[in-house]
């Protein structure tokens, strides 16, 4: 049996400069963005909570830093997790070594994600969802850490990074090799992921679109995804700003975040998505597969 199609739009990095904060206000005011991540560590965050306080219909969920950026905590309470000048590892991969190799890591681990849920809610958000930066949500250490401490945190929706890889391919027409060598590479732990949540009672999205065109994903591109998306529920995962801007942590210049930006308020794309009756939705308006006893 078909279940109906539903879309979640998302802007990755809200916080991170003041940019991607216009962007994502009006891409949800007058295009079709759904929801944002909130960097809550990141240098733009206060300009984002503002914003995001006299916009209550957007789906503002904690997009949790563990790599490439700073934490919450006081860098030497969470030795194994950064640098020597206090930064999380640049590379995901590297962070994610570092939380499975060095000896104390879980403990610290689990107290920095607790001091970003902290931080999260002391803006009296309502937290709409949480995913992390670079996805490193799907490693094992990190989805466990998450998902024990669900309950206490009101924590009701996770992203799940799962992209279907040939839909992916088919509506873009590059890097075959990398998408489909991703999907089985990481096939297993996203399964045991959606099983936990399920078993915890934590909602998630179906399908990913972005995961694999971070920087790319361009009208064009987003059409062809449209005209190729699968039953349930698609999140649109894109990273957005109003201009490119230097700092240590912009994006890099080849991001097409202008006209990432400029695509979801074409009026093209909002009556592509009317068109084919797909439901534009938010984390928060999903129900879990199975909830908890």
């Amino acid at each position: 049996m078909t279940r109906a199609r539903r879309l979640i739009v998302t802007a990755d990095d809200f916080g991170l400069a003041e940019p991607v904060n216009e962007a994502v206000e009006r891409a949800h005011r007058d295009g079709i963005l759904t929801s944002a991540s909130l960097m809550v560590t990141a240098p733009a965050a206060a300009d984002a909570i503002a914003r995001a306080r006299r916009t209550p219909s957007l789906a503002v969920g904690l997009h949790l830093v563990l790599a490439d950026g700073v934490p919450a905590l006081d860098p030497g309470a969470i030795p194994a997790l950064v640098r020597r000048d206090g930064r999380f590892p640049a590379s995901p991969l590297a962070a994610g070594v570092a939380i499975f190799c060095r000896p104390g890591t879980r403990a610290q681990l689990e107290r920095e994600v607790r001091a970003q849920l902290e931080r999260f809610l002391a803006t009296g958000l309502p937290l709409d969802h949480v995913d992390a930066h670079h996805h490193l949500h799907i490693h094992p250490t990190v989805r466990r850490c998450l998902i024990r401490v669900a309950r206490e945190y009101g924590i009701r929706a996770v992203r799940l990074p799962r992209e279907p890889a040939y839909a992916a391919w088919r509506a873009a027409g590059d890097r075959a090799f990398a998408r489909g060598f991703g999907a089985l590479a990481h096939a297993a732990r996203l399964v045991r992921m959606r099983r936990e949540l399920d078993a915890a009672g934590i909602a998630c999205n179906d399908w990913i679109f972005g995961l694999n065109d971070a920087g790319r994903m361009t009208g064009a591109r987003i059409a062809a995804q449209l005209s190729r998306l699968p039953d349930g529920v698609t999140e649109l995962c894109l990273h957005i700003a109003t201009r490119h801007w230097h700092a240590p942590d912009a994006w890099p210049e080849d991001f097409a975040c202008v006209e990432e930006y400029e695509t979801l308020l074409d009026r093209r794309i909002a009556d592509l998505i009317d068109r084919r009756g797909i439901a534009r939705a938010a984390f928060r308006d999903l129900e879990p597969a199975r909830r908890a006893a």
